[in-house]
């Protein structure tokens, strides 16, 4: 070991190590815990022991732990000597055990006394406690904790635990069996790492003991005619192939592969979706995904037999698999698009276009029968959606899609729920009448739609593809939810449309859409739904972040009346749309007043008409998110210079921090603070003080005269004083960004060498106030006792005295005060174990910490 890594652990376990005062208490605790006369202590807390307990046995394996608190053993002989012990503290105790005998030392130390009592034979195992599942439980934890080295594994053999395990499987806990499950898997693995004396092939393989133990009882279970002990060792199994790689897993699947593959046919088992999960993790572990063998063909035979339910998850993981046999890949492709090629096939007769397949994987009977029945149709279809909105979602495909073809199928999903498309075949029909008004697959189908936007090949269905959108914008029929995923849908089209004609020159086609789209939309914002006015806002300001720069946009936008109509939702009666009206407006502002040629008459009057508007809604409105959005927009004009010039933006800046340094939202509070952040940065690097945003500056290029001038800037905008006052917040978050903004400001005026150096404040005026400044922050109590009259103040407006505040005021304690946690003190082990005394009545105060 390295001195270095020495060093890391020495220091490491000084740290998790145990005080003196928690040595103290935890005596106590044991008996308080131990005695079944104190009333049961809150499980919270003694979920939190044990997590300290694994923390403190984590970094010191040595039995010091045990040796230096003998209470810790006696805890556990005294539950143990009870004779109805409550279940909640046996299963704690059984936990504790398991904790402290996860190092060999202690477990040596531990062994003879306890262990064979808390989980051999005699133990709770043989009682009539074992029928509280949390006692179970606390047994399995136990022995998962201890099972890290050989001795465990023996004393778990040998004791016949392994038996118990096998038992827990079924237990009617799902909690109880799903750990039992997780333990073997534990158990088997440990035991082959551990034990193994040489690398097991398949030619010559000795298990050892332990692991030839459940090997063979995964062996009998799936020969057994038991559903129930088939399904247990698959889950298992499923488990094991997903967390463990090693080459001995192969030795172990050639010996089960063919009483798996027969399952595939045999319908009295019924576990064919458990056969998807384990051959799906099996395919991304590298022991297999590398072969050619059998289990390919056991893939292939599974995609085949299973129904498109059950192979549907089968095939979309395979999919995101870069290694896998070309021949597998397509048949997992085909299965996925079966009912996506079954629409398409259903929408006309004859058949006017060509299915997503040549040739099927399974008999097409089977996906039209489950299309055709009502109970199954819409499962099946939002099924594949979500499966091809996953892969699609994917940066780079292992697999081309059909991209055109895909489209037109998702077209004529959309036109079967909306009633657009009389299909002539009865397949069809029937089709259409069950999804009729279907919104779980129209909102599927958009999804897909949307991420289709992204792939190239579909530019042949463009216009198909907008008559289908813009009739579910028209229709009144379309749900609040289905529109916002349709806008959602459009906004990303129309993005891919500007392309297109860019490189087209399909201007005629573009404006037309646009047209359409604004007169739709110009309804929708008149709607009497707030969810619809709410999503048409949001729609209109996706549009305008995409395609602000783009001329057809602009002049179908303005020539519009979507401007006007939304200025009149700043005053809608519903707070959300208020607030997106906002968000809307500020970005339309980009276009009318901050263009470089904006095309609006009277722009200057209508910009300072808008700029007194919100500012009035910053001031005035009563609900939070329109004052959120305001603040937010106001940072956003400052940040790209629509704000003018430093002496407007100063006044602008000004105006604005004085409103919400009194909101009484804490967000709104935090978004100014963002605002004087972006204003300084500017501000700082306008005047040559940095070329980067708070970098501390150089004696070279700091200048006495720009810093007075930085320092009157910010005095004179009431920076200093929104900032300060901030710090002392009731809400952490406002304080925290106040804090690191001082910072950054501090070292544009002080480099860090210059610091110590700097100025003291005597026992002038301003000394006296920034002592009294200092005892301010101190209390946490600026903003109550700010600003003062007596004169002890500190003068905020000026620029001499916030020069000395910088070079003075140790922001650093302030900033890892303010970012300890509010229950750091709480939180502690020794505030623990004073907690769990109080709840059972045992500690002098008698009062409990509040977490």
């Amino acid at each position: 070991m390295s001195v270095q890594l020495s060093w890391f652990v020495a220091r490491a376990r000084r740290r998790f190590a145990m005080s003196r005062e928690c040595s103290l208490l935890l005596p106590r605790v044991c008996a308080a815990l131990a005695d079944p006369r104190q009333p049961g202590s809150d499980d919270t807390c003694l979920e939190k022991l044990l997590d300290w307990f694994r923390h403190l046995a984590a970094f010191d394996p040595t039995e010091k732990l045990v040796q230096d608190n003998p209470c810790l053993t006696e805890f556990i002989t005294s539950v143990l000597a009870l004779p109805e012990p409550s279940p909640s503290i046996l299963s704690f105790t059984l936990r504790l055990a398991g904790i402290l005998a996860a190092s060999e030392n202690r477990f040596q130390h531990l062994q003879e006394k306890l262990l064979v009592r808390l989980f051999g034979r005699d133990g709770p195992l043989n009682s009539a406690m074992w029928e509280d599942a949390s006692v179970r439980s606390g047994w399995v934890e136990g022995v998962h904790s201890m099972m890290h080295h050989q001795p465990a594994l023996h004393f778990l053999c040998n004791g016949g635990g392994i038996d118990v395990i096998f038992t827990l499987q079924g237990d009617p806990s799902l909690f109880v069996a799903s750990a039992a499950s997780q333990l073997l898997v534990h158990v088997l693995t440990f035991s082959v790492e551990a034990e193994a004396t040489k690398p097991l092939s398949t030619k010559d393989c000795d298990w050892p003991a332990s692991a030839q133990m459940i090997i063979k009882h995964i062996e009998d279970s799936l020969q057994s005619s038991s559903a129930s002990h088939i399904k247990q060792s698959l889950k298992l199994l499923t488990s094991l192939f997903g967390s463990c790689h090693a080459t001995w897993t192969e030795v172990l699947w050639l010996g089960i592969a063919k009483q798996i593959e027969s399952f595939l046919t045999e319908e009295t088992v019924q576990a064919q979706h458990m056969l998807a999960n384990l051959l799906l993790n099996m395919a991304w572990s590298p022991v297999f995904c590398d072969t050619e063998g059998s289990f390919w063909a056991l893939v292939t035979s599974a995609l085949e037999r299973l129904t498109p339910v059950q192979a549907g998850p089968l095939a979309v993981g395979i999919l995101r698999l870069y290694k896998c046999p070309q021949d597998v890949r397509i048949q997992a492709l085909t299965v996925l698009l079966q009912p996506m090629d079954c629409i398409l096939r259903a929408a006309s007769q004859p058949l006017e276009y060509t299915g997503l397949l040549d040739e099927s994987v399974s008999d097409p009977i089977t996906v039209e029968s489950l299309l055709s029945s009502k109970s199954s149709c819409a499962s099946l279809l939002c099924q594949t959606l979500a499966h091809l909105e996953e892969l699609l979602s994917l940066i780079r495909l292992p697999v081309d899609l059909p991209y055109t073809s895909l489209l037109r199928s998702l077209i004529t999903i959309l036109q079967f729920c909306n009633g657009f498309l009389s299909p002539a075949s009865p397949l069809g029909s029937t089709i259409s009448r069950i999804l009729i008004n279907c919104f779980r697959v129209q909102r599927s189908a958009l999804d897909v739609l949307a991420a289709l936007s992204e792939r190239k090949g579909c530019d042949t269905l463009i216009g198909s593809l907008f008559d289908v959108l813009l009739a579910y914008l028209e229709s009144p029929n379309t749900s609040p939810t289905v529109l916002k995923k349709t806008f959602q849908a459009t906004s990303k089209w129309l993005v891919r449309l500007q392309e297109l004609s860019c490189s087209n020159s399909q201007w005629q086609q573009t404006e037309k859409i646009l047209e359409d789209v604004f007169l739709v939309l110009q309804k929708r914002l008149c709607s009497p739904c707030w969810e619809v006015r709410d999503s048409s806002l949001e729609f209109l300001t996706v549009l305008i972040k995409c395609l602000r720069d783009q001329d057809e946009f602009r002049q179908s936008l303005l020539s519009s009346e979507v401007p006007r109509l939304t200025e009149n939702l700043l005053e809608d009666p519903e707070s959300y749309v208020r607030a997106s009206a906002v968000t809307a407006v500020g970005h339309l502002a980009f276009i009318t007043y901050f263009a470089p040629e904006s095309p609006v008459i009277g722009n200057q009057c209508n910009k300072e008409n808008t700029v007194a508007k919100l500012q009035e809604i910053l001031s005035t409105d009563s609900e939070g998110f329109p004052r959120r959005a305001v603040i937010s927009i106001f940072t956003k004009w400052l940040r790209q210079g629509c704000t003018g010039q430093l002496e407007d933006t100063e006044q602008f800046v000004s105006r604005v921090i004085q409103t919400v340094e009194h909101d009484l939202d804490w967000e709104v509070r935090r978004g100014g603070l963002e605002l004087v952040e972006v204003f300084c940065s500017q501000t700082v690097c306008q005047l040559g003080l940095s070329e980067c945003p708070y970098a501390p500056v150089s004696s070279a290029v700091s200048s006495s005269i720009h810093q007075n001038e930085l320092l009157q800037i910010f005095c004179r905008a009431k920076v200093f004083s929104f900032l300060f006052r901030s710090l002392c917040d009731c809400d952490k978050p406002v304080g925290q960004r106040a804090c690191d903004i001082l910072l950054g400001l501090r070292d544009n005026f002080y480099p860090v060498s210059t610091l110590k150096d700097s100025q003291g404040t005597g026992d002038s005026p301003a000394g006296r106030g920034i002592a009294w400044l200092q005892r301010t922050l101190g209390q946490g109590s600026l903003a109550q006792n700010f600003p003062t009259d007596d004169g002890n103040g500190v003068d905020f407006q000026d620029p001499e005295s916030m020069m000395i505040v910088l070079g003075t005021i140790d922001l650093e304690e302030l900033h890892d005060e303010l970012n300890k946690s509010s229950d750091h003190m709480e939180k502690s082990p020794q505030s623990l174990l004073q907690d769990i005394l109080a709840t059972v009545g045992t500690t002098e105060e008698n009062e409990a910490d509040c977490y």
